[in-house]
């Protein structure tokens, strides 16, 4: 409808109701299953890494619970589109790397 393919990605979910799996499967949505222990396989915690990063950075580190949502927005947009692309773009490289150390640690 879109011209562009959804899959959702379950990180090993150890608990997951049936009727989720039946709504999935009903709404031909495929699930990419990661394998346990391998966060580091999910662009989103490199995302959250750099968030992390550009906030301890910044010249005033936020003191209370506002200054901190509002240094999270802040640095959230300011996070370069070209960050976010690099991390996509990799995400074959990663497939291929754990698959070739049949779910271990790769450099990723």
């Amino acid at each position: 409808m879109f011209g562009f393919t959804t899959f959702l990605s379950l990180d090993n979910l150890p608990h997951v109701a049936r009727i989720c799996t039946q709504f999935l499967e009903a709404e031909n949505i495929p699930v990419l299953a990661w394998p346990a222990y391998s966060p580091d396989m999910s662009p989103i915690e490199h995302v959250w890494d750099a968030l992390d990063r550009r906030i301890r950075q910044r010249v005033s580190v936020p003191a209370n619970i506002q200054q901190l949502r509002t240094a999270i927005e802040e640095e959230w947009t300011n996070i370069p589109q070209a960050t976010i692309n690099n991390l996509i773009n990799s995400m074959r490289r990663r497939c291929v790397a754990l698959r070739e150390a049949n779910g271990g640690h790769t450099r990723y």
